[in-house]
């Protein structure tokens, strides 16, 4: 097994803390081992439903606590951070209140496992249980203080940001094997943020070992490449030394030279969870050693030995951690479990409603200007938020004009890959709008903690295809942010991405789609307009609510003659969750969006044409939330109804439609509902499977012959 801790010196004072501070830290340990202990007895009593400890990191955890500000620094912790919560103020009732999942549950409202940290008035941002995922975000809560510096715009920026802030985010040594860490530390270091890594290494991840978890076994050597990054090791079962090396690591970030990283080295004297026995991976001998260097048995042996604290004192913290903690569990049993009524409480915003009249100027536009494309009209719409709001930012792969900001004023510009972003960052500035490395999760990781902090992140994915690799920060992290911490914290981020098909040569993986993935996760606004102008009013009323907007731009819309209109002006909004009707029938209701649109409306001009029938045409524009009385008012007009969409047909979005269809509006019916979609397949580079492969004109008319004909 590799070396898991320096060498242990005999611990000396620190000059820096009383002796105040120093019974303080035996305190804050104690009080959190033996919340643990009660946890255990409570969850072998069947009085609690989970566990998990912070058992062994107490003394470096601690140590944090006096070393970061509470409500002044912020704080990405993890779920063997129980230490530092009670040291930055959280009590022995809030956390239990956090296990026995108390409606009174200021980490969660009983909505998250226990030691799922959450405190908004300690700064302390919801944890949630995918690993890794905070690292990113912090990041963006970091970067949040350059980009409020950089802006004088924001008149109040000094009551969101402090001159010398440092964000916290902690970690296991497992952990540090996820990209996203990697990800992270190459924009920390790259920006040069006020972050501290707190790295807890206990020597293993669950029953991993380090050295076969982390090449070299030793996390702070494989770093060392990182510039402007101060790296320091420590024994974080010394409370003391951990306190210097934590404030050299604070000092270096507060004065603004870079991230840190603090390598702790800790033990784990309890199992991983009490879902694990560490018995079956770990020898008598290894966990004898780790209880050697117990910091509750170490730490206020060398008070003693010292004389900076007698047994009568040490007993004293004794007895009084001992009531807290008793009080405590009385406290948190006694109280109430969350009402089943309030499930559906903050999924989204409470106070913002994107579907409501505010977001509804659509029926006066205020029009300049000549007719023109989707892309110009989302740039306008872009342009003129970014002037009424100055904290709004932008970023992504390519978004700026040129990110060498010397040659600014030599090139055209890029703008985006479709030019959608184009002329911002020169009209704006490079603290506005700017380039991301080419990777996802950074991207939308670092959008909600930017969030977090009160900007505007406005973000793109270049590609669809190429969402994948944030799909974990969307759906795990930003549409739950606002439901899990019970309302505590939230992040409107608008995430926009091309979007589908009909390109001639796009193949697999430029022509993707696949609405249904994302209308399927709860918080998450899903929006895919298909005129310039729906697409300018979406994007305003995305840009302003105040839930996670996903908003799809297709690709073969972009620059399309036949869906242009003129500039709207800078207040124009449709609301979410109303559709249009984009042609009158009586005969045939046809549910759509996106770039079946025109198709199907061409398709119902040759059926009125050869057939003399009515077909009417529904435009989601929204697919989440859906205009359902919109589509059932069709349907109990024309009483047959066919579901037509760029998704494949299986598992697709329109599935959705029919079942609610059958649920809601079968009396109506008059055929079964009918969905025309996608092949079941990937689409081709070669033209003429790409033109099978996806709906067309005469696919869909032949789907609307059949539903007439039933």
């Amino acid at each position: 097994m590799a070396t898991r801790s320096p060498s242990r010196p005999k611990p000396q004072p620190s000059a820096r803390l009383e002796k105040a501070d120093l019974l303080d830290l035996y305190r804050i340990m104690l009080l959190s081992r033996k919340l643990d202990d009660k946890e255990i007895q409570l969850k072998r009593q069947n009085k609690i439903f989970f566990q998990i400890s912070g058992a062994g990191h107490e003394g470096v955890l601690a140590a944090a606590s006096k070393v970061f500000r509470p409500a002044y620094d912020w704080f990405y912790l993890y779920y063997r951070d129980r230490a530092i919560c009670l040291g930055l103020g959280m009590t022995a009732t809030e956390q239990l209140l956090s296990a026995v999942a108390a409606a009174d549950d200021p980490n969660s409202g009983g909505r998250q496992m226990p030691s799922h940290w959450g405190h908004k008035d300690l700064n302390i941002v919801t944890v949630s249980s995918p690993t890794g995922t905070q690292f990113l975000q912090a990041v963006g809560a970091a970067e949040a203080w350059l980009r409020y510096s950089q802006n004088d715009e924001i008149t109040d920026r000094d009551d969101e940001i402090h001159g010398d802030e440092v964000v916290l985010v902690t970690t296991g040594d497992g952990t540090t094997s996820e990209g996203e860490f990697w990800e992270s530390l190459n924009s920390a270091c790259n920006l040069k943020l006020p972050l501290v890594y707190l790295v807890e290494d206990n020597g293993y991840a669950i029953s991993v070992p380090v050295e076969v978890n982390t090449a070299g076994g030793s996390i702070s050597k494989l770093v060392t490449g990182f510039p402007n990054l101060l790296i320091e090791e420590v024994d974080g079962t010394d409370p003391i030394a951990s306190f210097d090396a934590l404030s050299r690591a604070a000092e270096h970030t507060r004065q603004r030279k870079g991230p840190a990283m603090v390598h702790s080295h800790v033990t784990r004297p309890y199992s991983h969870s009490l879902s694990d026995d560490e018995i079956q991976y770990r020898p008598t001998t290894e966990r004898e050693a780790d209880a050697a260097i117990d910091p509750l048995t170490t730490f206020p042996a060398m008070l003693l030995s010292e004389g900076i604290a007698t047994e009568a004192e040490l007993e004293r913290i004794r007895a009084q951690v001992e009531e807290e903690v008793a009080v405590a569990t009385e406290t948190a049993l006694a109280s109430p479990q969350p009402s089943t009524d309030t499930i559906y409480d903050f999924v989204y915003s409470p106070d913002v409603d994107p579907t409501s009249e505010q977001f509804d100027t659509e029926d006066d536009p205020q029009f300049t200007g000549n007719p023109t494309t989707m892309v110009d009209l989302l740039n306008i719409c872009m342009r003129d938020e970014m002037a009424r709001d100055p904290r709004m930012v932008m970023f992504g792969e390519d978004v700026a004009d040129c990110s060498r900001e010397s040659n600014i004023t030599e090139v055209k510009g890029k703008g985006g890959v479709f030019k959608v972003t184009w002329g911002l960052q020169k009209a704006f500035g490079s603290h506005r709008v700017y380039n991301s490395p080419l990777a996802e999760a950074n991207i939308v990781g670092r959008a909600i903690g930017l969030a977090i902090r009160g900007l505007k992140p406005v973000v793109e994915i270049q590609f669809f295809d190429y969402i994948w690799p944030a799909y974990m920060q969307i759906r795990n992290e930003l549409a739950t942010m606002r439901w899990r911490s019970n309302n505590s914290f939230a992040s409107p981020v608008v995430i926009r991405v091309t979007y589908g098909g009909y390109l001639k040569g796009g193949a697999p993986y430029h022509s993707q789609t696949g609405a249904g993935i994302f209308t399927a996760v709860p918080g998450l606004r899903v929006i895919c307009p298909s005129t310039a102008l729906d697409a300018n009013g979406l994007l305003r009323t995305a840009i302003r609510c105040e839930d996670p907007v996903l908003f799809l731009e297709h690709k073969h819309l972009y620059r399309q003659t036949y869906n242009k209109a003129p500039n709207p002006g800078p207040n124009f909004m449709i609301p979410f969750g109303k559709a249009r009707r984009v042609r009158e029938g009586t005969d045939l209701t046809v549910v759509t969006y996106g770039a079946v649109v025109q198709r199907s409306l061409v398709a119902a001009k040759e059926m009125e044409e050869h057939h003399g029938v009515s077909v009417e045409v529904i435009d989601l524009r929204s697919l989440s939330p859906v205009d359902w009385e919109t589509i059932y008012a069709s349907v109990r007009k024309t009483n047959r109804v066919l579901v037509a969409y760029e998704d494949s047909l299986s598992w697709g979005y329109g599935a959705e439609i029919a079942a609610r269809l059958a649920d809601e509006a079968f009396p109506w019916l008059d055929a079964p509902v009918r969905r025309l979609a996608s092949t079941d397949t990937f689409v081709a580079y070669a033209p003429t499977l790409e033109d099978f492969m996806l709906p067309q004109v005469a696919t869909l008319r032949t789907a609307m012959e059949q539903v007439i004909q039933f």
